[in-house]
């Protein structure tokens, strides 16, 4: 079977093992594996992302001040101030997957499309419930104050919530039946993912979403969308198997569409040893290399792979170093970048390696400033060594708030 068409239709991004399974980090669970906070092969080939590690709360802030910790690959809470535990990155269109356990005294709840501090579930935010029948009106499967799922008997035991976020339409799935299917008429277009601490205990695990609605900006088979950065010596092409290969820098590849807040996935292999290369964005529009640039560069220090020999793949350059180096020369691998206002993240292999804030004054030049306009994307060529291919190149803008 012809590996690139066989695929060619799919949403190909996702994720490695968690920081917890340090050893094996880079290679995926097996499909079928059932590995505690990680992500199969095929979950990698459809383009899901761990939003928990399984060992830090890397990534996620608390709304309140509640005991929110991570043991033995579990979030859990016991007490605090009522609130959430969200996610620094904004989502718009998804499908999560959270195992969440609780005791039958807990109210609790994962929020979707929520702010920092939500008012009601009725108006800023969306939750779907974890709560007794005996405890509240909108049990286990219910999104709060809008519709009452199909669960009668609430469970103790581990359980799974799918949730599907699509435009005005949301369905709940629990342990893969349908408890709940809703349309609001007056959706809110995006917004944090949150675990609540409401009263009682409540643990979760195995976090991880799986970004809808991207749109391919390379049709894998010429430039159309993109264009050659002029008096430069790099030289892009598209190959025999539809990979966009750019090789010799200084130059860059830039596209024709602009993104200001957006989710970004493709895959990416470098095809020499030691390539410099990244992905610019918010670019200045046909001027070099004048963005962000999430980096790809897959060198690290004296064999361990917490230590980037420069930033390290999925850096934001210059801001913030890649916390592990996941990929290696010569293998494809998968590439998220997520950023939102002042907000900026990626994972490599669906792992999270980055989760900055700008904290600089605003710039019309994002070298000088922060950036939230608009900008094109750039594939660099950063010199004569440079040699990286991509494919599956797919982005979306995200809806306003």
């Amino acid at each position: 079977m012809n590996h690139r068409l066989a695929r060619k239709s799919i949403a190909v991004l996702g994720g490695v093992l968690s920081i917890w399974l340090f050893p094996l980090v880079g290679a995926a669970a097996e499909s079928g594996d059932a590995k505690q906070n990680a992500l199969s092969k095929d979950e990698i080939a459809d383009g899901w992302i761990q939003l928990f590690d399984g060992e830090t709360l890397f990534g996620w802030s608390p709304g309140s001040k509640a005991d929110w910790k991570v043991a033995d690959g579990v979030i859990s809470v016991t007490s605090g101030k009522p609130g959430l535990l969200h996610t620094n990155s904004e989502f718009s269109d998804f499908v999560l997957k959270v195992d969440f356990r609780a005791p039958k005294e807990t109210n609790s709840g994962i929020f979707l499309r929520t702010p920092a501090v939500p008012k009601s579930p009725t108006v800023d935010c969306y939750e779907a419930n974890i709560a007794d029948p005996s405890i509240s009106k909108f049990p286990t499967g219910s999104l709060v104050g809008r519709k009452k799922g199909t669960v009668e008997k609430f469970s103790t035991d581990w359980q799974t919530y799918e949730i599907r976020v699509e435009g005005n339409h949301f369905t709940l799935k629990l342990d893969g039946a349908v408890v709940c299917d809703y349309t609001d008429p007056k959706p809110l277009g995006r917004g944090f993912i949150g675990l609540q601490y409401n009263t009682g205990n409540a643990e979760f695990r195995n976090v991880k979403l799986k970004p809808l609605g991207l749109k391919d900006l390379f049709n894998g088979r010429d430039l159309t969308g993109w264009r050659l950065y002029p008096g430069k010596p790099t030289i892009a092409t598209v190959t025999k198997e539809g990979d966009l290969n750019v090789k010799i820098g200084s130059g860059q590849v830039e596209s024709e569409e602009k993104f200001g807040d957006f989710t970004l996935q493709t895959e990416v292999i470098c095809n020499a040893k030691n390539v410099n290369s990244g992905i610019f964005f918010r670019c200045i529009p046909g001027q070099l290399m004048n963005g962000y640039e999430c980096q790809i560069e897959n060198r690290f220090k004296d064999g361990d792979r917490t230590k980037p020999a420069d930033f390290g793949t999925g850096a934001i350059y210059r801001r913030q170093a890649a916390r592990r180096v996941v990929p290696d020369d010569f293998r494809w691998f998968h590439l998220t970048l997520i950023a939102t206002g002042l907000h900026m993240a990626a994972w490599v292999d669906g792992y999270p390696v980055t989760d900055w804030t700008d904290p600089r004054p605003p710039d019309a030049n994002p070298r000088n400033g922060s950036r939230v306009e608009p900008g094109t994307l750039a594939i660099q060529a950063h010199d004569k060594t440079t040699d990286v291919s991509l494919r599956f190149i797919r982005a979306a803008e995200m809806r306003p708030r």
